[in-house]
């Protein structure tokens, strides 16, 4: 990814923008300029983006920009129309910026109304939005008289903001959300809780053992027998450009004596993140994904094998929520290296900054952001650019 001076002028944090179906259909940027009052240039944020999402790329991004003059400048810029605009409900309602959002419209921009209006807005503009997107807090407080009463809610479909659960996230959708936005992965484990059903799952923990102890390649291959669909996966990740090797993998023993042990146990580690059938489980194997890739990226410029246990942390560490035990249980049949498990479990040791900082990123709020980055003792730029970059790699495995 190419230098952008602008990512040292920002902070950035991001979470998933999840359907009906559980599927995670575009990714939220929130933008926090480091300076308030900063001149930002809106052509220099979309131009570091663009390496992420491209224009005629599948993929959709969502920009939630903090800052009332670079969201003026991305108003003028005219932005690819895969890139949607937040607009906050004050600038919407202000007719100086009516002209500018009328003509995004008109060009094709999917625009997204931010907050519930303090004054009704110019009857012009509301054709211009196509979600409103409505904190939880505030939904939580609305009766359906007040609902009716808004000429917002009539008219645009609206987006759930700040979901932090399976529940919260399943009940805006009763309440009719066209999507959510948030990181539904907090559900508390309870110890003695039933654990998930989950035999794919069990499938690849046994094989993380295998290749943890170095067994025969034949008893790796009895063991994927079990679940040809897992074989298949296995091999369409190692096979993704993602991995950049040269040559096509074309069997599961042709995949250990090409990456060894320990490179294989590292994709064993992202398919056992992304192997749940469950619906609701969709978005903790987006997050998974995206925390393993940004801890290892982060890291960049560590000895090897710190960046590839950091690689295992970030996948590993919403395991307790696909199998419904505390880390403390599950981590007795399934072997980390010591500096995972510390943090994993504990809470502490030297990984623990690098886990502080991958949740600050999915927490969206600024000082957490500077704490996390001072704990790491990194520049905001490198940050950022390692999340852009963890992003990437990430569409590239979807």
């Amino acid at each position: 990814m190419s230098e952008h001076p602008i990512l040292g002028q920002i902070a950035l944090a991001y979470s998933p923008v999840i359907d009906r179906n559980r599927a995670v259909i575009a990714t939220r940027l929130t933008v926090f300029p480091l300076q308030q009052g900063s001149q930002l240039d809106a052509g220099a944020l979309l131009q570091a983006i663009a390496e992420v999402w491209p224009t005629g790329g599948a993929s959709q991004v969502w920009l939630n920009v903090l800052s009332e003059n670079l969201l003026e400048g991305l108003l003028q810029a005219q932005p690819a129309t895969h890139v949607f605009i937040e607009i906050p409900a004050f600038m919407a309602s202000d007719p100086a910026h009516l002209e500018a959002i009328n003509t995004l419209h008109a060009n094709g921009n999917t625009l997204l109304l931010k907050g519930r209006p303090v004054q009704e807005l110019p009857r012009e503009v509301l054709p211009s939005f196509k979600y409103a997107i409505v904190d939880l807090a505030d939904d939580r407080r609305l009766d359906e008289t007040a609902a009716n009463a808004s000429g917002v809610t009539r008219t645009v479909s609206h987006v759930q903001n700040g979901v932090t659960n399976v529940a919260e996230m399943e009940a805006a959708f009763r309440r009719g959300a066209t999507a959510v936005l948030g990181w539904p992965i907090d559900d508390a484990i309870q110890t003695g809780a039933r654990k998930a059903d989950q035999p794919s799952l069990q499938a690849i923990v046994q094989l993380i053992d295998q290749v943890h102890k170095e067994a025969d390649i034949e008893d790796l291959e009895n063991t994927l027998k079990r679940d040809p669909a897992l074989a298949y996966k296995l091999l369409r990740y190692i096979n993704s450009p993602a991995f950049g090797l040269s040559v096509e993998i074309s069997s599961f023993r042709h995949a250990i004596m090409v990456l060894g042990y320990q490179r294989l146990k590292r994709w064993l580690a992202l398919l056992l993140a992304t192997a749940s059938k469950d619906p609701n489980m969709r978005p903790v194997m987006f997050a998974a994904v995206r925390r393993g890739l940004l801890m290892e990226e982060i890291s960049r410029g560590s000895a090897d094998e710190m960046r590839s246990e950091l690689f295992i942390c970030g996948v590993f560490s919403l395991l307790d929520r696909m199998f419904n035990q505390p880390f403390s249980e599950l981590l007795k049949t399934i072997p980390v290296p010591e500096r995972v498990f510390q943090a994993l479990v504990d809470g502490t040791g030297p990984y623990e900054p690098y886990f502080r900082m991958i949740k600050a990123i999915e927490g969206a709020t600024l000082d957490e952001l500077r704490e996390a980055s001072e704990g790491l003792m990194m520049a905001q730029q490198d940050i950022n650019s390692a999340l852009l970059k963890a992003i990437a790699a990430a569409s590239q495995l979807d």
